[in-house]
């Protein structure tokens, strides 16, 4: 069946009453007056068919594509390069797709603007707030000092190594920010070489071991593995991820608990590495923002447990940067368990 265009449908249908009532209007004078020329009506009648059919197609045409083109110049201003770089449709079927199209984008465009606008006031809060107690710490205690303080030997030891640990933590922050700013934007070398992740594991665990005594923690290999397992990635990021895992467990572990760390084979090149604990564990509805910047699901308390907040951050980022994946399970209040991958070679 022979489909029109809807504007040529229009204008049959229009040119088609205007020959019904031109023609029946022409029959009927003919008729009274002039019988004999009853037979010009057919001719007359295809005559004015053609002629109403060019001259609503041209007039619609030309009325719709004016208003049509106004909404292409407008959406146009708007920056909407789909629309400048395509000819104008008079179909209104298309057009209706098209805007409808454009609405939807912009739709998205917007509220994702109006995420990205609160997670940067979040952000800078976040910072403003992380830089600002070490500097009032310090702050505080270089007043004390200068106001008489500091001819009290033992007052003047004491804030000052309060002091320097105050600084101590701004050089922290700001490495870690200086870290995760050059991950993001792909400027922090990724040096492959081949080492034996569980030597690097052993490792992390006695640096960390006294931090793990405080609370009575246990940290643990989950068996005995009899044979190096040896990978190819950044050994200095890699013990950076591992120490940052074991540390956040360390953090929110409770007392008398345990880390453990797994190692499994996923597929011929590849392992599992699991950091395990059974500490706090995390609620449903923060495991989507755990590896955001600064993101602390206590609001209140967490800043006591020290920390830059940026550990998470960076341990996704560097796993990332080594085109592997970082995965996280929790329940809460028995346990979270974060893993990564890692290629596998002999």
């Amino acid at each position: 069946m022979l489909k029109l265009k809807k504007t040529y449908t229009f204008a049959l249908i229009s040119a088609s009453y205007i020959t019904l009532f031109s023609t029946s209007l022409l029959a009927v004078l003919l008729w009274f007056f002039e019988k004999s020329a009853f037979s010009i009506t057919v001719p007359f009648a295809i005559s004015v068919a053609i002629f109403s059919f060019f001259v609503m197609q041209y007039r619609v045409e030309r009325f719709i594509y004016r208003q049509v083109k106004k909404i292409y110049d407008d959406v146009s201003l708007l920056g909407s390069t789909s629309f400048r770089n395509q000819p104008i449709t008079t179909d209104m079927a298309t057009l209706t797709q098209q805007v409808k199209k454009f609405a939807t984008d912009r739709k998205l465009e917007i509220e994702t603007l109006k995420i990205k606008e609160e997670y940067r006031r979040e952000y800078l809060g976040n910072v403003s707030h992380e830089l600002k107690t070490p500097l009032f710490t310090v702050q505080g205690y270089l007043s004390t000092l200068l106001d008489g303080a500091i001819d009290d030997k033992k007052v003047r030891k004491k804030y000052l190594e309060r002091a320097e640990k105050g600084v101590e933590r701004l050089v922290y922050i700001i490495e870690d920010l200086d870290m995760i700013s050059k991950l993001e934007i792909g400027d922090v070398h990724i040096n492959n070489t081949k080492f034996d992740i569980i030597e690097l594991i052993q490792s992390v665990f006695d640096m960390l071991e006294m931090s793990a005594d405080n609370k009575n923690i246990i940290l643990m290999f989950d068996r005995k593995y009899s044979k190096s397992i040896y990978v190819k990635a950044d050994k200095e990021k890699i013990q950076q991820v591992l120490s940052n895992l074991i540390v956040n467990s360390i953090k929110y572990g409770k007392e008398n608990g345990t880390t453990e760390v797994t190692i499994e084979d996923l597929v011929k090149n590849k392992i599992i590495v699991r950091v395990r604990d059974n500490g706090e564990g995390i609620e449903k509805r923060n495991l989507s923002r755990i590896f955001e910047r600064f993101y602390r699901i206590d609001k209140s308390g967490a800043r006591s447990v020290g920390g830059s907040g940026l550990g998470l951050s960076i341990v996704k980022h560097i796993i990332e940067a080594h085109d592997e994946k970082i995965y996280l399970e929790s329940e809460f209040k028995k346990g979270s368990e974060f893993s990564f991958t890692l290629e596998k070679i002999k």
